[in-house]
């Protein structure tokens, strides 16, 4: 049938409109396809955690450090407050729980706002619900494309069909960024106000939940009337809501808006060094899950004692600094009237928060303090001291601090550094560590990472090694001059500090003194093989040359090894594995980490009258108890007689070695308390010398005493614990003890009885050659030093 002309153009427009449609059905279902091709699953959200702050505590709860990618506390939903989740509704989507992820008309006319928005290239407007705002956050990008909203849109509608709302909340409050370095809410009540969250007030509540829609526009100190403003809005709408009542509202707006300075970190700020040896800890064990994990984890680290140790080693660094001059000054100006706080900037970082920055403004000493702080003069008594070294001239930039007498004492940071380690001998556990006068100025930690000679300190463990194989209290070396052919076909002969031999000694007298060429007899007499043996099984080194000079403390260790080694002599011969993390748990409070790994059985049970559980004990046998009990009566004998003699003032039970090491290069004191073994190490980190007389006893033992004084307080006077099956006898006046069928047959002599010569038999058989006494007494006090003599 024949189509009139009218009807055939009809026709060929309906093909073209039906054609035109199909086409652009086909053009938007591609379109569809491509823009919907990578949706994420929502169902994803079911088990999805943010990455959330992994908090270290020490032992007593005092939080010490944070690590992080993005700052986040996360806080179930059924611990945040109502009013603070009211406030983010009532600010954010007040019709929350009625609609099903999207609000219709808000998304509808943000929609026909954007076409017109996005071809003028201007901003996109939100209309964005919670529910959506999780969507784009957790599952999308944040692109401001009509594509990215349509996305947003569908999958908040998917979001609640596969999460309710307290859950979508939930993840809302954690995820969010609210500026001052904070993820959630949690971690912003912290930052902002110091707070948690069942602490915040009203007013901070509404605060908070003004900040999603931008942090720096509503800052706190930079734009403080607009986040009055904000918050006060808030306020208001949730009054409206019915959520506050009006009088409440009404006291919250009059409140003023008074935040942190900064983000508030770790309120506990001694413990750099540990926290960070933790975190390295924490990672070869935990993995990179550790700074998003969200873990609890709770440390060995006493507060109060990490404290006295860095206030110990930071005032025992300064003395041997102030020992040694006056280096000069640590900046200059040219003229003295010019903007010269300008150059205080650039000053390098002060632990001391009580020095401060000044300007030198004549040789006299005259000096003006940084940011309007007042003038002044530096007292006489270090005008001398510079003057002795560098000296002042007007223009030098100094650090002073204010006299109790008036004026201002001249101040520098020390170029000298040190360690200090102090650890429980029975479980293994760091109470305290510090690894540097100044973790700001070098996070190099000197307590676990420097490798240096123990000089002196390393002697116990030949003596141990000796008392292991045959020798006891009762047995006498001699001490006189030795040679050995070294490696390079050179002589070495061991010397003693004050180049004097004093014939044959008892085993004591040589740990007591620190006789070189007597330890190196001993050394020689047990052989080296052996001595190693017991270094590596201690924990001091994994390999060691069999040479004599490793028995003067040649070998290289760090402090916290030392100290390590050092706790066999204390808890009856074993070595205990040192550990500074005590505990992890996860978000959910699961154990994943726990250092005692010892099973208790019957722990569980509760008191039904049978024997109480026994635990074994932790640690590796190294040494026999009888040893490390023998070894540790002579190391009193250190403290109560030898070169650490000026610890005895302390009034407590102590033992401990001294070491100085070759050229004055490192010194050591290595002390302990039947409680707490405590290493301390002084040293420059290019190894260079400390100076002629810096001996362990010079600086080490007073950084000691220092930090024992604070960790003895108000402890009791309690004894090293006595292997129940020692024998003990007298001998030359002391009561030493021995391992059973070894003590003397006979009653040694006493103080009382007169001396007896050096080279008197004793029971054991290990007597030298009689000799006539070498010349002078066997020192009383000597200073000590071992090392490649």
């Amino acid at each position: 049938m024949d189509l009139k002309p009218r009807d055939r153009w009809i026709a060929i427009a309906g093909v073209t409109v039906l054609s035109a449609i199909a086409v652009a059905g086909f053009a938007i279902a591609i379109y569809a396809a491509w823009l919907f091709h990578d949706m994420p699953d929502a169902g994803e959200l079911q088990d999805y955690r943010p990455p959330t702050a992994t908090r270290v505590y020490a032992w007593d709860g005092t939080l010490i450090g944070e690590y992080s990618k993005e700052r986040r506390i996360f806080v179930p939903y059924d611990q945040i407050p109502p009013q603070l989740a009211q406030a983010f509704l009532a600010a954010e989507d007040h019709n929350f729980f009625k609609h099903g992820g999207v609000d219709v008309s808000g998304f509808s006319r943000a929609m026909l706002n954007n076409v017109g928005n996005a071809a003028r290239g201007r901003r996109l407007e939100g209309g964005s619900t919670i529910t959506q705002q999780v969507a784009k956050n957790v599952l999308l990008t944040s692109d401001a494309t009509v594509g990215r909203k349509f996305k947003e849109a569908i999958l908040a509608h998917r979001l609640e069909q596969s999460l309710d709302k307290q859950q979508i909340l939930e993840l809302y409050l954690n995820e969010i960024w609210l500026g001052y370095r904070s993820f959630g809410v949690g971690a912003a009540a912290y930052n902002y106000f110091g707070k948690s969250l069942p602490e915040l007030s009203l007013a901070e509540c509404a605060y908070l939940a003004a900040l999603p829609k931008g942090p720096d526009n509503y800052h706190p100190i930079r734009n403080k009337g607009k986040a009055k403003a904000r918050r006060d809005w808030i306020l208001g709408q949730m009054a409206d809501l019915g959520w506050v009542s009006q009088d409440d509202a009404r006291k919250a707006m009059a409140e003023d808006l008074v935040v942190q300075a900064a983000p508030s970190r770790a309120k506990y700020r001694d413990a750099d060094y540990f926290v960070e040896e933790v975190r390295q800890r924490g990672v070869a064990t935990l993995g990179p899950r550790l700074s998003e994990g969200g873990y609890y984890m709770r440390t060995t680290l006493d507060p109060k004692l990490q404290t006295a140790a860095r206030v110990a080693l930071m005032e025992g660094l300064e003395k041997y600094d102030r020992r040694h001059g006056w280096r000069g000054a640590w900046g200059h100006v040219e003229t003295i009237d010019t903007d010269w706080e300008r150059a205080i900037k650039l000053k390098p970082p002060s632990e001391r928060t009580n020095w401060r920055a000044a300007l030198v403004t004549s040789s006299a000493g005259g000096v003006r303090l940084a940011k309007d702080g007042g003038e002044g003069a530096i007292v006489g008594e270090d005008m001398a001291w510079a003057n002795a070294t560098k000296g002042l001239k007007a223009g030098d930039l100094v650090f002073v601090e204010r006299s109790d007498t008036g004026g201002y004492r001249l101040r520098q940071i020390p170029a000298v550094n040190g360690a200090l380690v102090a650890m429980e001998p029975y479980s293994g556990r760091v109470i305290a560590l510090v690894g540097g006068y100044s973790f700001s100025l070098s996070n190099f930690n000197r307590a676990t990472q420097a490798m240096r000679q123990p000089g002196s300190a390393f002697k116990p463990f030949v003596y141990a090694t000796a008392l292991e194989n045959g020798y006891t209290p009762a047995s006498v070396v001699v001490d006189s001059a030795i040679t050995f052919k070294g490696a390079n076909g050179e002589d070495w002969s061991p010397e003693n500090y004050h180049k004097k031999f004093y014939g044959a000694l008892p085993l004591r007298k040589g740990l007591e003194q620190s006789i070189n060429a007597m330890t190196v007899r001993l050394a020689q007499s047990v052989g080296m093989r052996k001595i190693i043996d017991m270094a590596k099984r201690t924990g001091i080194t994994r390999d060691m040359a069999p040479v004599l000079a490793m028995a003067l403390g040649a070998g290289e260790t760090t402090p916290f090894k030392l100290t390590t080694a050092y706790t066999p002599f204390v808890n009856g011969g074993r070595r205990v594995e040192p550990h500074l993390i005590e505990l992890v748990q996860d978000r959910e409070g699961k154990v994943i980490f726990r250092a005692d790994k010892r099973d208790c059985v019957r722990c569980d049970a509760g008191f039904n009258g049978d024997e109480s559980p026994r635990i074994p004990a932790l640690g590796e046998q190294v040494m026999d108890p009888i040893t490390a009990y023998q070894v540790t009566s002579m190391l009193q004998g250190v403290v109560q007689r030898g070169t650490a003699a000026q610890a005895s003032s302390l009034g407590y039970p102590l033992a401990g070695k001294t070491g100085t090491t070759n050229e004055y290069r490192s010194a050591w004191f290595m002390g302990y308390s039947p409680s707490l073994v405590v290493g301390v190490f002084i040293g420059f980190d290019d190894n260079r010398s400390l100076g002629e007389g810096e001996t362990g006893a010079t600086g080490p033992v007073p950084i000691f005493m220092d930090f024992m004084r604070e960790a003895l307080k108000g402890q009791p006077k309690t004894e090293f614990r006595a292997p129940k099956n020692a024998k003990f006898a007298m001998v030359r006046g002391v009561r030493e003890a021995f391992r059973p069928g070894t003590e003397p047959k006979f009653t040694a002599p006493t103080a009382a009885s007169g001396p007896q010569p050096y080279g008197a038999a004793w029971p054991d058989g290990k007597v030298g050659p009689t000799p006539t006494p070498g010349p002078g007494k066997p020192p009383s006090q000597a200073p000590d030093i071992g090392g490649l003599y």
